[in-house]
C-alpha cells in the first residue's frame, strides 16, 4: 500500500448493516413481499428491483418479534432528533416489532441501506405507521422515508442520511456528522468553530461529507473490497458540493473552493468511535475559528446578514426588539413547566438565502441551555430543503427573532412579527 503525505489511509470495514424498526399494535397484515411489491410504480428503479432481491436472499432478514424483547428506545435522544408526541405514542402503544436487517459489503450503492429502508417503509405503510432508523435514531414517516430513495437518475439528497449535530464547550462549537458510517467511512468533526458559524459550519461539514464520500466510494469500485482506501489529505470543497448535498445542484453559485486539512483520530477507548477532524491547512497562522470563520464568508459570499421584511422596517424593528426583550422568560417559564396546559411554545429563526433570511417556526422540544434550542420544524423551508415538517432543527438563540405560545385556538401569547406582517402593526407587548 502505498503511503505518501498526500493522501491519508482509512481503514475499510468489511461488511456493513443496516437496522430499520416498525413498530405496530398486533401483527402485520401483509408480508414483507406484498408490501413491497405495493410500491410498484412509484419507488424508482434499482431500488424497488433491489428490495425484491435482497428479500429473496439470505443478506435481508425482516421478522416480528415482541417489543417487550428489546430494550427500551431512548424517548429522549428520539425526541432531539424530530420524533413527534404523536409517533412516540405509538411506540408505546405498540405490541410487536417488525425487525428490518440487511448486510452488504462498502461501496456504491449501498444496498443494505436502500434496500432495508424500502422495506420498512412498505411494511410500515401498509399498517400505517412509522419506520424508526435505528442507526440515527430517527422516526421516519413512510412517505419520508421513501423520499430518501434514490430518483430515477439514481439521486439522493446527502441531508437524508448524514445529520451535522454539535454542541458546544469553552473552546466553541463541536460538530460531528452521524451517518458516514453507513457507508463504512469514518464520521467527520471539527472543533473550536465560532458560535456565530452554527448553521454555516453545518452547511460546509455537510459538503465536505459529499466531497469525501464519492472520494471513499471511487476507491471501493474494485471487485475486491480493500483494507484501506486513501483519501486526499486536502480535502476541497465547493458551493457545489454544498447544493448537491442538499439536493439543490441548480442553486450553487460561483464560490471558491475552500481546502480542509484531513486527519485521522483514532479513538483511545476501544468501545468509542474513530473520527476524521477537518483543520485547517498545514501553514495557516492564527486561530482554527478565523480559518472556519473566512472558508464560510469565501462559500457564502452571496448571502448577506440584513434582516429583510415585507412591511415597516420600523414596526418589524419594534416586534423583534419585543420578543427578543421578552425570549428569557419565555424559556424560563417552558423549562419549568409553566406554560398554560395543552400548549406549544415556538420560535421563528432566520435561514440565509439569495434574497436575505428566510424565516421559519420550529416547536421547542428541548431548550436545556440558554443558547442552544431543540426543536422539529413547523414548516418546509425554500432555501434548506433539509428543513421540513417535523424535521429535526437546532436553532441558536441569537437567531431567534420572534416567539409564540399556541394552543388548539391559535396564538395565545407572543407571535409580534406575526402581527406585523398580517396587520402593520405589533400587538401590544
Amino acid at each position: 500500500m502505498l503511503i505518501t503525505d498526500d493522501f491519508l489511509p482509512v481503514p475499510v470495514p468489511e461488511s456493513l448493516s443496516a437496522t430499520y424498526l416498525v413498530p405496530m399494535a398486533g401483527l402485520p397484515k401483509v408480508s414483507a413481499k406484498t408490501a413491497v411489491a405495493a410500491l410498484t410504480g412509484r419507488l424508482a428503479e434499482p431500488v424497488h428491483g433491489l428490495a425484491r432481491q435482497m428479500l429473496e436472499s439470505p443478506l435481508m432478514s425482516v421478522d416480528t418479534r415482541p417489543i417487550a424483547d428489546f430494550p427500551e428506545l431512548p424517548p429522549d435522544l428520539l425526541t432531539a432528533f424530530g420524533a413527534t408526541e404523536e409517533q412516540l405514542a405509538r411506540l408505546a402503544a405498540a405490541t410487536h416489532l417488525v425487525v428490518v436487517q440487511a448486510e452488504y459489503r462498502p461501496g456504491w450503492p449501498p444496498a443494505h441501506e436502500w434496500a432495508a429502508r424500502a422495506v420498512a417503509a412498505a411494511v410500515a405503510e401498509s399498517v400505517d405507521s412509522d419506520v424508526v432508523d435505528v442507526f440515527g435514531l430517527q422516526f421516519l414517516d413512510p412517505a419520508t422515508a421513501l423520499r430518501s430513495l434514490p430518483d430515477e437518475q439514481g439521486r439522493i439528497r446527502l441531508v437524508d442520511w448524514v445529520l451535522v449535530p454539535y454542541s458546544s464547550d469553552t473552546e466553541g462549537l463541536w460538530f460531528t456528522t452521524k451517518g458516514l458510517r453507513r457507508f463504512g467511512l469514518l464520521e467527520l468533526q471539527t472543533q473550536g468553530v465560532p458560535d456565530h458559524l452554527t448553521r454555516a459550519w453545518g452547511a460546509v461539514m455537510t459538503g465536505a461529507a459529499r466531497r469525501l464520500l464519492r472520494d471513499w466510494t471511487d476507491g471501493l469500485t474494485g471487485e475486491e473490497v480493500p483494507a484501506f482506501v486513501q483519501l486526499p489529505v486536502l480535502a476541497t470543497v465547493t458551493g457545489h458540493d454544498i447544493a448537491v448535498a442538499y439536493g439543490n445542484p441548480e442553486q450553487h453559485g460561483a464560490t471558491a473552493p475552500v481546502l480542509l486539512r484531513l486527519e485521522l483520530d483514532p479513538a483511545t477507548d476501544p468501545e468509542a468511535d474513530s473520527f476524521l477532524s477537518l483543520r485547517p491547512p498545514a501553514g495557516h497562522r492564527g486561530p482554527d475559528g478565523r480559518y472556519y470563520a473566512a472558508a464560510c464568508a469565501t462559500l457564502f459570499s452571496g448571502i448577506q446578514p440584513d434582516v429583510r421584511y415585507a412591511r415597516s422596517a420600523d414596526a418589524m424593528s419594534r416586534a423583534v426588539a419585543t420578543a427578543r426583550a421578552a425570549l428569557g422568560d419565555a424559556r424560563a417559564r417552558f423549562v419549568a413547566g409553566r406554560l398554560p396546559a395543552e400548549s406549544q411554545l415556538v420560535v421563528k429563526y432566520g435561514l440565509p438565502g439569495d434574497d436575505g433570511p428566510e424565516y421559519v417556526w420550529a416547536g421547542v422540544t428541548s431548550w436545556e441551555t440558554a443558547e442552544r434550542i431543540v426543536g422539529v420544524s413547523a414548516s418546509d423551508a425554500n432555501t434548506d430543503p433539509a428543513v421540513r415538517i417535523g424535521a429535526p432543527v437546532v436553532v441558536d438563540a441569537t437567531e431567534v427573532v420572534d416567539w409564540a405560545i399556541l394552543d388548539a385556538t391559535g396564538v395565545i401569547e407572543g407571535g409580534w412579527t406575526q402581527a406585523v406582517l398580517d396587520s402593520g402593526e405589533p400587538p401590544t407587548p
